[in-house]
């Protein structure tokens, strides 16, 4: 089986790391880690524009309709330039459920708006501390209104519209969990910006405070649902952490040949080789594994909540290995390795994610 991206799909790409070249150095990434702006407005305009944004959405609501495998091309790239934009959190999360569980309605009125750059979207799921799970979610919904509050919420500051995960009702089981849509542009909501590892990439804390909100798929299917997209964005964000490692990588090798010390380039020296064959190794494991959630992905194959796990866990070990280990503009990497290592749940949740998918298929 060939895994391999089409000669198309390595066009994109080439396309999508020109213009990252050029509007998203690593000066704007500091422009927007050391200033006031929560994204860099300009470059997500620009994103729109080379439709990047709408890659994976349906020609009928406005996107490309070009597929998953391009949106991971395109997220690999996102990775590399460490884009400072709302990309994750509004094409990954928020299109990806709306996408999976919205009406016609609910999709004709928001995924035109994503594919042009008019909105930004979010996920809102977790309130505090801890990873994903029924039990985790306290804020209430009754009667289309929430009350509660979600923290940290992903570029939650800044967006326009969020897929809210609240509890309807007291069993204490997956499907107490409902998902709605919220416009936090039509009150009821409060945010405030939170202190965080990556300032370059927002996140925030909501208040909901008797808010209106829709439905977004069945009342009771709302963790199933939640489920699903979790899986497709964790494969999806694992190629933007392998894209960070592999540059991460490349700067430290191209460090490792300019650098001299004691008349020859740090490169040859033993101690620094096995750092970098190191480096290579765990970025090239994630990649394979990568390859194989894009397949399933794109193909929505059962294997899909293995595949994205096992993306997840590689990519992750991978970006932060890699990242750590970097000379140039080392921060910069490190920080976003370590906010995206958090972004679905944390290593651990998806060790044993893994684990007890295996489990279960091997029991069925």
């Amino acid at each position: 089986m060939n895994f391999e991206f089409s000669d198309d799909q390595k066009q994109l790409r080439d396309q999508a790391r020109r213009f990252l070249a050029e509007k998203c150095p690593p000066k704007a990434v500091r422009a927007v880690l050391e200033g006031n702006a929560l994204y860099d407005k300009a470059l997500w305009q620009g994103l729109a524009e080379m439709g990047f944004l709408g890659v994976a959405i349906p020609e009928e609501f406005g996107g490309t309709g070009a597929g998953h495998l391009e949106l991971c091309v395109i997220a690999e790239e996102m990775g590399r330039a460490l884009a400072p934009v709302p990309f994750s959190s509004t094409v990954y999360l928020a299109a990806e459920a709306l996408m999976l569980a919205g009406s016609s309605e609910q999709k004709q009125k928001w995924l035109p708006k994503i594919a042009s750059g008019e909105a930004i979207g979010t996920l809102a799921l977790f309130e505090g501390t801890g990873n994903p799970s029924p039990q985790a979610v306290k804020l209430s919904a009754a009667n289309g209104v929430l009350n509660g509050v979600k923290k940290p919420v992903a570029d939650g500051a800044i967006a326009d519209f969020a897929i809210v995960a609240a509890r309807n009702g007291s069993s204490g089981r997956e499907t107490d969990i409902a998902l709605y849509l919220v416009d936090l542009k039509a009150g009821g909501v409060e945010a405030k910006t939170l202190a965080n590892l990556d300032p370059s990439r927002n996140q925030a804390e909501l208040h909901f405070k008797d808010c209106k909100a829709e439905p977004l798929g069945a009342a009771n299917e709302g963790w199933s649902i939640l489920s699903r997209v979790l899986d497709r964005a964790a494969v999806l964000m694992a190629f933007e952490q392998v894209g960070g490692a592999d540059r991460a990588l490349e700067m430290g090798r191209d460090y490792a040949l300019d650098r001299i010390a004691f008349g020859r380039p740090i490169g040859s020296f033993q101690a620094v080789k096995h750092m970098l064959a190191d480096m290579y190794v765990s970025a090239t494991l994630a990649r394979s594994n990568c390859y194989y959630g894009a397949w399933a992905l794109s193909t929505n194959a059962g294997e899909l909540p293995e595949a994205a796990a096992t993306a997840r866990i590689s990519a992750t070990q991978a970006f932060q290995h890699c990242a750590k280990n970097n000379i140039q503009d080392c921060h910069l990497y490190y920080r976003r390795s370590n906010a995206l290592a958090l972004g679905l749940g944390n290593l651990s949740y998806w060790k044993d994610q893994l684990i007890d998918r295996m489990r279960k298929k091997n029991a069925a």
